[in-house]
């Protein structure tokens, strides 16, 4: 007999709210479990009233000092570092897929799912997370880290939804956009706040060979490729990030093109199938330009090594590096070097 019930991670937004229609007309029974990652009483309750607006059942589970510990800590020490995190790939892979299918195991449901836009497809007795038919929603690249038994379990009711339909038809649903737990608030504020060693003081900018250009607020507040609030020669921006010394390196864009990257922390679906290939693409996202060309991938002590066809342009460490083969995501790692 069909198992017709699914756990859907439900916030009450857009997306939550129609994947309960689109996983009902599909002829599930919908679940709704609702994280507790911050403390928002208000969003929690949206979210309750939602769900019972829908008729559905809904629960809460409280996981904010797991989410505190993982992905807030994680981002601030990231930044202290001077990496460049991204706290929603680490929100998917540590908190939220893992607690939807603990969720799902004590209640008895095999099913999964969340709004994200993405879909996924079997090739050689695997599961692979693929892009969504909407590619400007398409949400695959913060999705590289989810293991198989959890891909086995997911239905992806927003993977074939063009987003600007929903909108319309749920004009008065607002989404969520951003970095949650900011709450609105400017990176560099919030990592103020989390100073607690007076690591953000004003230090020197200075070029390649040393030569003082300026001062910055603190190395922290920065990310390679930065050009804005440091008044720096035209053509110029941020090419290197030293917290330690608390100093920043300036220097032409030119010196931001790199064509090797050195990637950590990697999950590849399938080893064969990476090594060797093609018609691997190499997606950085960040505030830097993607390559446009194919990436050679090969083992490396520290994970894979990434020979680029077409050099990216500032690239920093602490970001994904995803790799695409097609439309499907076949692997992934966090940027440790680049050169």
């Amino acid at each position: 007999m069909k198992d017709n019930r699914v756990l859907l991670g439900f916030s009450g937004g857009i997306d939550s709210f129609a994947a309960v229609g689109l996983l009902q007309a599909a002829g599930y029974h919908v679940t709704a479990l609702t994280l507790d990652m911050r403390g928002d009483s208000a969003l929690l309750e949206k979210a309750r009233l939602r769900a019972g607006a829908l008729g559905i059942p809904w629960r809460m589970r409280s996981v904010r000092e797991r989410f505190e510990r993982e992905v807030v800590d994680y981002f601030t020490d990231s930044y202290f570092r001077g990496c460049t995190p991204a706290p929603c790939t680490r929100c998917n892979s540590r908190i939220k897929w893992p607690c939807l299918a603990a969720e799902a195991d004590a209640l008895g449901i095999r099913h999964i799912a969340t709004g994200h836009y993405f879909r996924i497809t079997s090739a050689g007795g695997k599961r692979y997370v693929t892009r969504a038919a909407d590619n400007r929603k398409d949400q695959s690249y913060y999705l590289w880290d989810l293991p198989q038994e959890i891909l086995d379990r997911v239905l992806t009711p927003m993977g074939t939804v063009i987003k600007r339909n929903i909108v319309e038809e749920l004009a008065d649903r607002r989404e969520s956009m951003g970095v949650c737990f900011l709450e609105g608030r400017p990176c560099r504020d919030f990592l103020r706040s989390r100073d607690k060693t007076e690591a953000l003081r004003p230090g020197p900018i200075i070029d390649s060979a040393g030569h003082r250009l300026g001062t910055h607020d603190g190395a922290a507040l920065y990310t390679i490729g930065q050009k804005k609030g440091l008044d720096l020669p035209p053509g110029w921006a941020v090419v290197a990030i030293d917290t330690a010394a608390n100093r920043i390196v300036a220097g032409e864009e030119k010196l931001l093109l790199h064509r090797t990257l050195e990637v950590g922390e990697c999950r590849l679906i399938e080893s064969d199938e990476v090594f060797g290939a093609r018609d691997i693409r190499a997606v950085i996202r960040g505030i830097g330009r993607n390559p446009e060309g194919y990436a050679a991938v090969f083992p490396a002590a520290s994970g894979i090594r990434i020979e680029l066809e077409d050099p990216a342009w500032a690239p920093a460490a602490g970001q994904p590096v995803v790799l695409y083969r097609g439309e499907r995501v076949v692997g992934g790692g966090i940027l440790e070097r680049y050169y």
